[in-house]
């Protein structure tokens, strides 16, 4: 059974730092790419970060550049999210995504609320 489980989400003052984790489990980690996307209220779900399978290289959404930080550890099926310098606009719901050529899963999402 696949399975994305996020965790460390929660509420943090402006400026302040969280770390999301995502573990996964059901599938082969070290062949999926592995992304952050968020949704805000009223918005559409976007892309924060992903960091590819076979070098590691990471791509970030152009407002999260040089405060965020995507890296995944193989040996615990685990993708994080370093998030510091967090603004009240970066409130959403925060998704887990692994992807393998055309095979996508999804995990449930943790809500990350920034207050001014």
């Amino acid at each position: 059974q696949v399975q994305l489980v996020e965790s460390g989400g929660g509420l943090v003052q402006s400026g302040g730092s969280l770390r999301l984790s995502c573990t996964a489990s059901g599938f082969t980690f070290t062949t999926n790419e592995m992304s952050w996307y968020r949704q805000a209220p009223g918005k559409e779900r976007e892309l924060v970060a992903s960091i590819t399978s076979a070098d590691g290289s990471t791509n970030y959404a152009d407002s999260v550049k040089g405060r965020f930080t995507i890296s995944r550890d193989n040996a615990k099926n685990t993708v994080y999210l370093q998030m510091n310098s967090l603004k009240p606009e970066d409130t959403a719901v925060y998704y887990c995504k692994a992807r393998h050529i055309f095979v996508a899963y999804w995990g449930q999402g943790t809500q990350v609320t920034v207050s001014s």
